[in-house]
Order: structure tokens, then C-alpha cells, then sequence
């Protein structure tokens, strides 16, 4: 069946027509003619906040979709007030919804069209949660409103935890949630990770710099077991997409136990990837004397083994163990620096 074209002279569109065009503009939700509702990232506007018992929103845009509807644009040019909300319940709390709807009487048999912001008061409850609109309704939250019970103070909070973003298609968005039907190639980002959907899964694509994550590794011998004792034995990662960097430093105390054979250290949680050849990193040892020495990161391994020259006078390497390359006292210091490729 023929279409009518956006934008050729001559022709009329429908509104329906019209919107069903904008979703180009829109990311997408996961099917053929829908998008994504939700305010533009970083933008200050559709605020909700209290003023005593009085609800405002600021002015601000919005594209609303609903289904086999399109995307309505919505904007609204100045501060709106939906009222008051419902005053508190003598001994349960309550979260009431606020959001904003569009009337269309084509969809909702409403006889209205236009746009506004609503004010839903919840149900007080012992566990209470927000309402949700009824009927056919085109709508967007905007906030919550938890407001407790008299008998915990009656006072009422804001959060703007509901109101989505969106942004264009391929737009990187910015959602505490990973979006529910993505495409392989689309990013979001949550915080404090940027992510990337592969297909089955999503990828740490890049950590924001500096949050590096700490993790305790555990200390072990192949004949018997050291034990940390007052020292202390601390590990932290990093991880950008399937590259790990890792550092471990053991400082040794007085109550510290060297256990017997050849030393391994757990490393970051996740395994290294299966390549078919090993990764090396580096080693300190700081004792009497200060060794160089590496670490070696085999494939599938989820622990590391450290080598050192056996003396001063022998450059070869071979397994750390308690003597190799010297004996390790209350003060000496391991330290591992490393990356690899995980699963």
C-alpha cells in the first residue's frame, strides 16, 4: 500500500502519519515502529519539585511514545502545577505518581487533545508502591512522591528516579537500567560504566577512570598454606571491556606464616581468556634486598604464579616460595602489577 512521503509538496499527512515519521529521530524500543519516551539527558527541565504541599513541574520537553501511535512532542513553556497531593494517612506511608499525560481523542476516546501534567495519589500500604494510570492513557512519569504517615512525620520527597532519557538513534544513553531490547552495537551508560550489547550480553566497554574496584586475593602455597597474620594482603582491578589491569601488594607481619612449596594469588573474578599462549606481568619482592622478578598469566587461569631469580648470582627464574629469592620477614613486601585478556 503507498505512503504518503515526508516531506513532498502537495501533500497532506495525518497526524498519525507525522508521528509515525518522528520515530525516526527517536532510539528506538525494540520494534519496527516504536521509540523511546523520555526527557533529553542533562536537561533541567520537567522537574518536579514541592513547595510546602503544592506540586510544580518546571517548563520543559518531552517525546512521549505509545504504541502503533508514534512519538508526541510535547513542550511546556512554563512552570505547571498539578495541585496539591493527598494529605498523609495517619499510620501508613504512601508513594503517590506524578507524570505527564497527552489526551488524544483518537487513542483514548477522551474528546480532548492536549498535554499536561498529572497528579496520581498511591494507596497507603505497609510496603507501599507507586500507582499506575488506568485505562488507555499516553503517558510518561515523571516522579515519585513518597510521603510518610503521620506517625512517622508526615513530611513528603521527591524522586525523579522514574523519568526516563532518551536520546537520538545511536545516542550513548544514560540509565541506571540497561535498556530491554537493544541492538548489537548500542551503548549505554550507568553511572559509572560505559556498556556495549554484543549480541548476548553487555561488555564494560570503558570504566570511568580512576574507579578501580578493590578485591582481597588469597595467598597460597602448593605443599602448604601461608596465612596473612597482622600483615595485610590487598588486590584492585580495573576492567575496560575484556581487559583486566590487577595489582597486588602483600606487606608481611610480624604474625605472618610462609606456608611451603610455590606461591599463587588469585586474581581479579574473572578468568582469563582461553588464547593458547600465556601473559606475562611484573614482581617486586622488598625484603633484605629488592628482586625483580614476573608473573605469569596462563590461559583459562584464575591465579598467578610469581618467579624470581633463585640468588644473586643466578639470573634465571624460578617459582617464589619462602627462601626463593630470599626469606621473606615481618616488613617485606610483595608486589604484582599485571593485565590480561578475560573471558
Amino acid at each position: 500500500m503507498p505512503v504518503d512521503v515526508w516531506a513532498i509538496d502537495s501533500l497532506t499527512f495525518s497526524g498519525l502519519e507525522a508521528r509515525n515519521v518522528e520515530a525516526m529521530q527517536i532510539m528506538t524500543d525494540g520494534t519496527a515502529l516504536g521509540s523511546r519516551s523520555g526527557v533529553r539527558p542533562g536537561d533541567p527541565g520537567l522537574t518536579v519539585t514541592l513547595a510546602g504541599t503544592t506540586i510544580n513541574c518546571s517548563a520543559g520537553v518531552a517525546a512521549v511514545a505509545f504504541s502503533g501511535q508514534g512519538v508526541y512532542r510535547v513542550a511546556f513553556p512554563s512552570t505547571v502545577s498539578p495541585g496539591t497531593y493527598t494529605a498523609a494517612h495517619a499510620t501508613l506511608n504512601r508513594v503517590d505518581l506524578v507524570y505527564l499525560r497527552v489526551w488524544d481523542n483518537s487513542v483514548d476516546a477522551s474528546g480532548l487533545a492536549k498535554g499536561d501534567i498529572v497528579y496520581l495519589a498511591g494507596t497507603p500500604s505497609a510496603s507501599p508502591v507507586a500507582p499506575t494510570p488506568a485505562g488507555t492513557q499516553i503517558y510518561m512519569p515523571l516522579a515519585t512522591i513518597s510521603v510518610l504517615s503521620v506517625s512517622n512525620g508526615g513530611t513528603a520527597s521527591v524522586s525523579t528516579a522514574v523519568r526516563p532519557n532518551t536520546v537520538a538513534p545511536g545516542g550513548i544513553l544514560p540509565t541506571a537500567t540497561a535498556p530491554s531490547t537493544p541492538y548489537i552495537g548500542q551503548f549505554y551508560d550507568n553511572g559509572t560504566d560505559l556498556l556495549r550489547w554484543n549480541g548476548s550480553s553487555y561488555d564494560t566497554y570503558y570504566k570511568v577512570p580512576g574507579a578501580w574496584t578493590s578485591y582481597t586475593p588469597v595467598w597460597t602455597g602448593s605443599t602448604t598454606n601461608p596465612a596473612v597474620g597482622n600483615g595485610t594482603l590487598a588486590g584492585r582491578y580495573q576492567k575496560i571491556g575484556r581487559q583486566v589491569i590487577f595489582h597486588i601488594n602483600l606487606t608481611c607481619g610480624s604474625t605472618t606464616t610462609y606456608g611451603s612449596g610455590n606461591y599463587n594469588w588469585t586474581m581479579p573474578p574473572f578468568a582469563a581468556a582461553n588464547l593458547g599462549a600465556s601473559m606475562i606481568g611484573v614482581a617486586q619482592l622488598l625484603g633484605t634486598n629488592r628482586w625483580a622478578g614476573q608473573t605469569v598469566i596462563s590461559p583459562t587461569a584464575t591465579s598467578i604464579s610469581t618467579f624470581f631469580p633463585p640468588s644473586q648470582t643466578d639470573c634465571r627464574l624460578a617459582f617464589h616460595s619462602q627462601g626463593v629469592p630470599e626469606t621473606m620477614a615481618n616488613g617485606s613486601q610483595v608486589r604484582i602489577t599485571g593485565s590480561y585478556e578475560s573471558v
